[in-house]
């Protein structure tokens, strides 16, 4: 088993929205479809042309896991589709933790020091792994007016890279 993580464009998409439906509605019962995120149909142009990033981490080819990075300031990005598949989540792999290890180096080299995300409530160990991570928990209303707001997500988090 050989893991690759490699920035990912359009030609995924398919992959993409595959992986990141099937994890939201049939595993969390989350109400969302495809219409409520567009993005995964136009990865280059909403996350690489503004200045962020779109990542997919594959084992012998398939694709496993995703994580992205909305730039929606000069300083600031939000953590957006990061998801990994059942079979594949936990310490033994650790792909949830390289994906945002990926993440973190791109922001540092491109001057993102505030990294902020939204998700769900249902989602506990997401949670649990952000916390581990040295996230935050924000109130919804503390956040920058910019900051692109996903209609199902009720928790927020942020994390400072400059604080060590």
């Amino acid at each position: 088993m050989t893991l690759e993580i490699q920035p990912i464009g359009n030609t995924y998409s398919e992959q993409v929205i595959d992986l990141i439906l099937n994890i939201q509605q049939k595993e969390f019962n989350i109400p969302i479809t495809i219409e409520d995120q567009p993005d995964l149909l136009k990865i280059e142009s909403f996350y690489r042309e503004r200045g962020g990033n779109f990542w997919g981490a594959f084992i012998d080819g398939e694709l496993v896991g995703t994580i992205a990075l909305v730039k929606f300031d000069d300083n600031a990005g939000a953590i957006r589709k990061m998801f990994v598949k059942k079979e594949f989540r936990g310490k033994e792999h650790q792909i949830a933790q390289k994906l945002l290890d990926i993440l973190i180096s791109y922001c540092l080299e491109n001057k993102i020091d505030k990294i902020m995300l939204g998700t769900v409530s249902v989602l506990n160990a997401a949670m649990r792994f952000y916390e581990r991570n040295q996230f935050k928990v924000i109130a919804k209303e503390d956040l920058p007016a910019k900051f692109p707001l996903m209609n199902a997500d009720n928790i927020f988090y942020i994390r400072n890279l400059n604080e060590v």
